[in-house]
């Protein structure tokens, strides 16, 4: 059986205790390969909950601009700002599609934009006349219908209704999606190939131990099935020890953070820890698989007739 002292504890060369398994172990080698193990699958799981994450903020920053649009009025001969917004405001109010029409009044403008370009700066600045459309987020009216009750209104207006940056937000997004996926496969990749390496190493060097399994009537599938049961073991311990401290981690973040997470940026949720749950039978599971191969092949190599048939 796998023991947390097998990964991390000092290895005992005197006064060990016997070997009870067929296979002798290799303590340094296998605490090694559990320490890699369990790096790759903190690595992985960070990476599992950044990509939750930005895929959350983007879907919510997508929804917020889909459901909102911003109205550009342009006043008439002589007609006030203000009053072109107002006016403006009204007809927008009762298009199907739209739950609420507000004009936007100099003072809010000032403050949206103070943070950039400073209050001195922006007392003097001739500012646009906006009207803020809030629209109904099952049926949203579209830019077009809003520009046609805005002409049937009479007002010199143009209609943003976020699209290009909606547009950008949504790529981003399917961006993150895949460089995580490209993440996760390349973490798997190399956990396998550690596996890998590592039994192949392990039947090389205990190639008496399979002779004398075999001369004793031990077919190879039984000996490939002492290295899957103990890389697999190691896999599942190695990968519980990484994805637990990466998760315990998130966990603590996510309750410093509050009800936003991490941040408003990067919201986390609880239940992204739940699905991040399963790593270490994901690293035992690709780690069955591995030594499945190697052992297979390494012992096709030793002279066996049966293994991978």
């Amino acid at each position: 059986m796998i023991r947390w002292s097998t990964l991390f504890g000092p290895v005992e060369a005197e006064h060990a205790p016997p070997e009870r398994d067929l296979l002798p172990r290799d303590g340094a080698g296998e605490r090694w390969l559990g320490g890699v193990i369990a790096v790759l699958c903190f690595v992985a799981c960070l990476a599992g909950l950044g990509a939750l994450s930005a895929e959350r903020a983007a879907g919510g920053w997508a929804r917020e601009l889909r459901g909102e649009a911003t109205v550009q009025v342009r006043p008439g001969v002589g007609e006030t700002g203000d009053a072109a917004a107002a006016r403006a405001a009204e007809a927008l109010a009762g298009v199907t599609g739209v739950e609420e029409a507000a004009a936007m009044d100099r003072a809010t403008a000032e403050k949206l934009l103070t943070p950039w370009m400073g209050e001195a700066a922006l007392e003097d600045i001739p500012l646009p006349h906006l009207v803020t459309v809030r629209l109904d987020q099952d049926a949203p009216a579209s830019a077009l219908v809003l520009g046609r009750a805005l002409a049937e209104a009479g007002i010199d207006a143009t209609v943003d209704d976020h699209s290009l940056w909606r547009g950008e937000v949504e790529r981003s997004a399917a961006t993150v999606t895949l460089l995580a996926l490209a993440a996760f496969l390349a973490v798997a990749g190399a956990t396998a190939a550690a596996i890998i390496h590592a039994v192949r190493a392990g039947v090389e060097a205990r190639r008496s131990v399979v002779e004398t399994l075999s001369l004793s009537g031990a077919t190879d599938d039984a000996v490939v099935g002492l290295f899957q049961q103990r890389f697999a073991r190691l896999a599942l311990v190695g990968g519980a020890a990484g994805s637990g401290v990466a998760l315990a981690l998130a966990a603590l973040v996510r309750f410093l953070g509050g009800g936003e997470g991490l941040t408003p940026a990067l919201p986390l949720a609880w239940s992204d820890l739940l699905i991040l749950s399963p790593t270490p039978v994901v690293a035992a599971t690709v780690a069955l698989v591995a030594a499945r191969l190697a052992a297979g092949r390494a012992l096709s190599r030793l002279g066996g007739g049966d293994a991978g048939r």
